[in-house]
């Protein structure tokens, strides 16, 4: 008789407990135990118990385990429950251990199957019609909205009648950067900085040349220029910067407790002084140069120059919003989420490598077209954009998708931002950037040593082919692989899906409340068109043109909300679910992990010196995955 020992775990997440009937069947190449109930006097398998130990008797040797049955019936006048096993453990007849690495839900009565846990790309012809299952983690701890609204306002259409009173409501959160935001909010240098630095550092971009469109002259930014300079010497000389939202040309805005709102598509320059600062120096509403579209300069009045910035941060939150935030990470990480469990089965070095970084991520998605983008959510109904804006300014963003714009390095080559001082997005993002394809590289290099493995590797094609035809709409015109030829290759993708999904969301999420809490600095809708004529602008007019009360406070606690850390948050390279059984990959994960701290480490050290500190590339604060 062959005996083997079989060790159930079960995950330490909230309602992993079953109190239903598992069985099991071993399934070797020379054969297959009987479906065996494991069962004991300790009832249950409970959430995070470390091991459940049971025998499984056979006749003779299996051979080489090949997978696992399991399936969970429940017993008399118990309900059907879930249950979240993390993995079971087999130690055979012969002394081998055989891990088989589940981290799923089983909900049903259905038998499900598991493969060994060893890395392979090629499937074994015993399971090669397995296929990955699309399960949905319905234990995402689910945060109320209205705890975060503000008791008194969210439902007032009241404008506000001084600053002050924007400052009672704002007093319910504060951090650091919202205190200073809030402190600094109407500041040039303040203004210049979240371009580099706060939620959107995706759209500035080095300019040589005027855009045809914006018709600056010397004569107006003259003032603003240091010493004896002149705007073409610092265009030549890389000291100017362009803001261009043309993404919002000509969008329908939304109508808000049945008042017309209004949003901008402006055009600003940026200019680099000698003293490192970022400062906006011209600033065109339209699109289109017109009498009725002034340029407005840091020289005209205090309320003309301040109202026209307000109007470049509204668009601001509504490009940034669905273009930078919904479209370039959210819904990439569904795309490469949906294609990794449709194409790759759970042994698969790339699963293994990729899964955690998938985490809730389609969880997170459902709940955001439920609550934010549906014809209710909250996004809809209050932002200047919800609505028919929204669907156009998602279709002209995926026009605009490339491959490139995903890889950090070459983006930021591409918008000439190389050399740019105090720019900590570029500085930490580079450097999470090269950790994290460091440490693909060496795991992606242990599974594939020729390009000739990925080539004939059908389940990665598969894979990549998939993200191109779904998630790119098959345009070739993106530049993203239809197919892998070389390991370097499969590398700089796998870095792309692993950073777009950890680091640089953190970048474009975790900071929207420090920059969009205090609600002057980042409207998330106007209620007064952008002003045609100079002159006229008072403190009136800019409070008369701010989000009502109710429209402030919905968008203060949603953004509250969705900067805030879940509470069963993972942290960028820390692996709770072990997928990886050989000893090199596990290596590699933890000198990974070394590199992370002591970046960290380093992250931190600079923030001390720093009036603004800049946190959101921090491993110690980038979630692993899409999870909020």
């Amino acid at each position: 008789m062959a005996k083997y020992k079989v060790t159930v775990h079960t995950h330490n997440i909230a309602t992993a407990t079953t109190m239903n009937n598992v069985f099991i069947k071993l399934v070797g190449e020379n054969g297959e135990s009987k479906r065996t109930w494991l069962t004991s006097l300790k009832g249950g398998f409970y959430q995070g118990t470390t091991s459940r130990e049971f025998d499984v008797v056979c006749p003779s040797s299996l051979g080489t385990l090949v997978l696992i049955e399991l399936d969970k019936q429940p017993l008399p006048l118990f309900p059907q429950d879930a249950w979240f096993p993390s993995k079971v453990v087999v130690t055979t007849p012969e002394g081998d251990t055989c891990q088989f690495p589940i981290y799923r839900w089983i909900m049903d009565k259905e038998v499900h199957l598991f493969r060994e846990g060893t890395g392979q790309h090629v499937l074994h012809l015993l399971c090669e019609t397995l296929l990955a299952q699309l399960d949905i983690v319905p234990c995402l701890p689910f945060c109320r909205i209205t705890e975060l609204k503000l008791k008194g306002y969210s439902d007032s259409k009241k404008n506000w009648k001084n600053i002050d009173e924007i400052s009672k409501v704002f007093c319910c959160n504060r951090t650091v950067i919202s205190d200073y935001a809030q402190e600094h909010w109407k500041e040039d240098e303040f203004f210049g900085y979240q371009y580099l630095n706060g939620c959107n550092p995706m759209l500035i971009r080095r300019c040589s040349e005027l855009p045809a469109n914006f018709p600056v002259t010397e004569d107006m930014v003259k003032p603003s220029l240091r010493g004896s300079s002149s705007l073409l010497r610092e265009l030549q000389s890389g000291t100017i910067f362009l803001l261009d939202y043309k993404n919002l040309d000509g969008l329908k805005a939304n109508v808000i407790n049945r008042k017309k709102q209004y949003m901008a598509a402006p055009l600003v320059l940026l200019y680099r002084t000698p003293d490192e600062k970022l400062i906006p120096i011209a600033i065109q509403l339209k699109q289109t140069p017109a009498k009725d579209n002034p340029i407005f300069l840091p020289s005209d009045s205090e309320y003309d120059w301040l109202l026209a910035k307000i109007f470049v941060r509204s668009a601001d939150f509504q490009e940034h919003q669905l273009n930078v935030h919904l479209l370039r990470t959210h819904l990439l990480a569904e795309v490469f989420a949906v294609a990794l469990l449709r194409n790759m089965p759970m042994v698969h070095p790339l699963y293994k490598l990729l899964i955690p970084h998938t985490r809730y991520t389609l969880q997170i998605n459902l709940l955001a077209r439920a609550f934010l983008i549906a014809d209710e959510g909250v996004f809809t109904k209050f932002a200047a954009s919800g609505g028919e804006g929204m669907i156009e300014i998602l279709r002209r963003s995926v026009a605009s998708l490339t491959y490139s714009s995903l890889c950090m390095p070459e983006d930021i080559t591409a918008r000439g931002l190389e050399s740019v001082p105090n720019n900590y997005y570029r500085d930490d993002g580079l450097k999470l950037w090269h950790i994290i394809y460091r440490f693909v590289e060496e795991v992606i290099s242990f599974y594939y040593k020729r390009d000739s493995e990925v080539q004939e590797d059908q389940e990665l094609q598969n894979w990549i082919k998939d993200i191109f035809d779904h998630g790119f709409l098959a345009q070739e015109c993106t530049g993203i692989p239809q197919s892998f030829s070389t390991v370097p290759e499969v590398v700089k993708f796998v870095t792309v899906v692993i950073f777009t999904c950890s680091g640089q969301h953190s970048a474009v999420n975790s900071g929207q409340y420090d920059y969009g809490g205090w609600m002057p600095n980042t409207p998330i809708s106007l209620q007064q068109p952008p002003p045609t004529t100079k002159g006229q602008s008072t403190e009136s007019t800019m409070l008369e043109t701010f989000p009502d009360v109710g429209t402030t406070a919905q968008g203060m606690s949603t953004m509250w909300l969705l900067s805030k850390q879940s509470s069963d948050f993972v942290a960028l390279g820390q692996y709770p679910e072990e997928h990886f059984n050989e000893e090199p990959p596990c290596r590699m994960i933890q000198k990974f992990q070394t590199e992370l701290k002591v970046f960290s480490e380093n992250i931190n050290a600079r923030n001390s010196r720093l009036p603004v500190p800049y946190t959101y590339m921090d491993p110690a604060v980038v979630e692993n995955s899409v999870a909020i």
